[in-house]
């Protein structure tokens, strides 16, 4: 990957996201796909987290976070609400999927797909 902005950030990625992220990629087969992570207005608690895929991104706008060959997008506006967040995977018998571990929410909605952020003290 060239002109990639890989960088340290305080978004990381788990051992299982990791391993999740780099069976879809495999399973579409496409070696240049990644997977997105962008933060929207919307849901039940006014933002909600939105996992796809991309082909591309822009070093000047997106954050490459990479671990273990998993390659995860992030937009630099959506970091900000991400800031020492923690991408996970999980499966159990009534569901699976990737799970935000997110300190910046001050609520979430009962499935964890959208989130309300803490007002600054």
């Amino acid at each position: 990957m060239t002109n990639a902005a890989v960088t340290e950030t305080p978004l990381r990625l788990s051992e299982a996201a990791a391993r999740r992220i780099n069976k879809v990629v495999a399973d579409e087969k496409n070696p240049t796909l990644m997977v997105r992570l962008e933060v929207a207005g919307g849901g039940c608690s006014g933002f909600q987290y939105k996992f796809g895929f991309d082909k591309s991104f822009d070093a000047a706008e997106d954050i490459v976070i990479e671990r273990d060959g998993a390659r995860l997008v992030v937009d630099k506006t959506s970091l900000d609400l991400l800031k020492g967040s923690e991408v996970d995977y999980g499966e159990n018998l009534m569901e699976a999927g990737f799970k935000v571990v997110n300190p910046n929410a001050e609520s979430s909605c009962g499935c964890g797909g959208s989130f309300a952020v803490k007002n600054p003290d």
